[in-house]
């Protein structure tokens, strides 16, 4: 009983954040069912993906009805997430998980150097004059617009580079079927950095693309007997309460604030996953 209310509270805690920053919750869940739970990682990359599907359907439904997501987006680019989910999801067979938990905790540090830089280039705000036109961007309509409550404005913006952020996706996919993760912050980075895609739309849209890309290797898992209900279960139910809190706290907060509140938490998280697999822990 104690263990199942433990898991909802972590559901509700990395649901939030999950929703909010457009990361998923693997990246929370994963590091603290094996590092503080002692959980074999197998099992926690199994809970993880399905934590990654309810964090993706609760905020999906919220940013719809908020106009953040853009759909052409994140249909064109889930095709490179998808094959490279696959690829990933067959590759953990004949890698060991000490192997796993060192690459997770690269993993989580280059995604804490990534937020780092996010905030010290905080003046670099591209405007949509300064964006050049995608050819691609225009043939597949994948331009888009959505409604700032924070600015109380309506916001239009064009996507560029446009095959950069697509091979960045198949990446970003491989690592979602590799680690159980949504391998949120490789998709917001490959939508907000090099399609030049305003953060929020970046956020909702990863968030819809976590869900797919986890479902399509959840299947191998599945069948790998990695999934185990008694674990994902209460995960899913405190991840669905917690995308529904952290969707309606997006619309009001500025991105730049949770960064700087989850930079320090991601680097314990990745610092204790990367030493335990050299069999250190602290």
């Amino acid at each position: 009983m104690e263990t199942a209310l433990l898991l909802l509270v972590l559901g509700v805690f990395s649901g939030t954040l999950g929703s909010l920053l457009g990361i998923g919750g693997g990246m929370i869940v994963i590091p603290v069912l094996t590092v503080m739970m002692g959980l074999p990682i197998r099992y926690a990359i199994g809970a993880s993906i399905i934590a990654v599907i309810a964090t993706s359907s609760g905020a999906t439904i919220a940013y719809l009805r908020d106009d953040l997501l853009n759909l052409r987006v994140a249909m064109f680019l889930e095709i490179a997430t998808t094959v490279g989910a696959i690829t990933g999801a067959v590759l953990t067979g004949i890698i060991h998980p000490l192997w796993l938990e060192t690459l997770f905790g690269c993993f989580l540090l280059y995604s804490c150097y990534n937020m780092i830089h996010k905030l010290w280039g905080k003046g670099k705000v591209e405007k949509a004059a300064d964006i050049s036109p995608d050819k691609w961007a225009n043939k597949l309509k994948l331009n888009g617009t959505y409604y700032d409550k924070v600015t109380m404005s309506q916001n239009d913006y064009e996507v560029t580079h446009v095959p950069g952020g697509f091979a960045m996706m198949y990446g970003a996919g491989l690592a979602s079927g590799l680690l159980g993760i949504g391998s949120g912050v490789f998709k917001v980075i490959a939508m907000d950095t090099i399609m030049k895609m305003p953060l929020k739309p970046s956020s909702a849209t990863s968030n819809l693309m976590m869900g797919v890309t986890a479902a399509a290797s959840a299947t191998v898992y599945f069948f790998d007997g990695a999934i185990k209900p008694e674990i994902a279960a209460p995960l899913a139910l405190g991840i669905l309460v917690g995308a529904a809190i952290g969707t309606r706290i997006m619309q009001w907060i500025q991105p730049r604030l949770l960064r700087i509140i989850f930079v320090p938490i991601l680097f314990y998280m990745g610092l204790q996953m990367f030493l335990k697999g050299f069999g250190v822990s602290f």
